[in-house]
């Protein structure tokens, strides 16, 4: 019979980060089939402590995952503490694989106290296809999000909502309508961006593969609103420039980068250097001139904590069957070879 890990759920430092990889239903559903959960105390999770306590799991004190047995596998989502300490085993979204800012740190601590990133973006089926994602939730808020502020109507630092709340404002707010275009439309977060555009009453152009082998500039400009859903795993040519942003005929005043893949060679948008952040979403890329609107960048690395409870019940349910193969099914072999394949990328092993 194999041997089920024990799960450690920590709180997430991320300010506002109000998700979870497992709600109290799933991890119900993993008490059932024999793992033991311990879920940290949180003063922003989505889910009340009691939820996961009726579920069947034990809890601990907020930051103790340090402190968890040798052999527990710690789950989060977001970054752990920027520190240099020694880690073991973890499944979060560790952003390390593609040359990202202080990927070969982190990559090192995990050699250092030898464990291992199952990273949950590199979950992965026998054809290369991710087996669960927050990307259609990523999507609809970051189109939400720039519909909002195309309308001057984002607050400075939007607080959790609902889906239904945040479709009631979207839907209120139609008069002059933009024109917007989702780049990667047919794919998770693309599906998500349209929906969003939809519900504002939004008619939305939407480019994938086809549109992108030899993408039209002047086209691209001529939108008000652009929402970018593409991640690439190797550099292409950019989608958006410098010169895009400069040039006379463009149209552009807010762009919404879902994939926020800003300090990696794979960015296709080369037009900013950092995120945005929740308390300060949007960022100036160009000021107003006397014929063109100024250019906002929103590029929120985890969209999906503005609709909490809805993101976090979708990704579990997808993420329950593959945390129901721990600790070897060929998800997690997949994952643990990709954490291999990047050690030796950095000369780490």
């Amino acid at each position: 019979m194999t041997t089920r890990p024990l799960l450690w759920m920590r709180h997430e430092v991320r300010p506002g980060e109000g998700r979870a990889a497992i709600v109290p239903e799933t991890a119900r559903t993993l008490i059932e089939a024999g793992f033991e959960i311990v879920v940290e105390e949180s003063n922003q999770r989505s889910f009340d402590l009691a939820e996961y306590v009726a579920a069947g799991c034990r809890t601990a004190a907020t930051g103790t995952w340090r402190e968890a047995p040798k052999d527990a596998i710690v789950v989060g989502l977001k970054e752990l503490p920027n520190d240099d300490g020694p880690l073991g085993d973890h499944i979060y979204f560790g952003h390390a694989y593609k040359g990202q800012h202080g990927a070969r740190d982190l990559l090192s601590r995990f050699v250092a106290g030898g464990g291992t990133l199952l990273d949950l973006e590199y979950l992965l089926d026998e054809d290369g296809r991710r087996l669960a994602a927050f990307g259609y939730w990523a999507g609809y808020v970051g189109a939400a999000l720039a519909v909002l502020e195309y309308r001057g109507e984002l607050p400075s630092s939007p607080p959790p909502t609902s889906k239904p709340e945040l479709d009631a404002r979207l839907s209120a707010g139609r008069g002059d309508q933009p024109r917007a275009l989702v780049i990667g439309a047919l794919g998770r977060s693309g599906r998500g961006a349209c929906e969003a555009l939809r519900v504002a009453g939004i008619e939305t152009t939407a480019w994938d593969v086809e549109e992108t082998k030899d993408l039209d500039h002047a086209a691209l400009r001529s939108h008000d609103i652009i929402v970018n859903c593409v991640m690439v795993a190797h550099p292409v040519p950019p989608f958006l420039t410098e010169a895009d942003l400069d040039a006379p005929d463009r149209r552009i005043s807010v762009i919404s980068d879902v994939t926020c893949d800003v300090t990696s060679e794979c960015n296709v948008l080369p037009v900013y250097d950092d995120i945005t952040r929740w308390e300060q979403p949007t960022r100036e890329l160009r000021p107003a001139n006397a014929d063109q609107p100024a250019v906002r960048i929103i590029a929120i690395d985890n969209l999906p904590t503005l609709v909490p409870r809805e993101a976090a019940e979708s990704y579990a349910a997808d993420l329950l069957p593959v945390l129901l193969q721990l600790p070897d099914g060929a998800p997690w072999q997949r994952a643990r070879e990709r954490f291999a394949q990047a050690l030796r990328e950095e000369h780490l092993a």
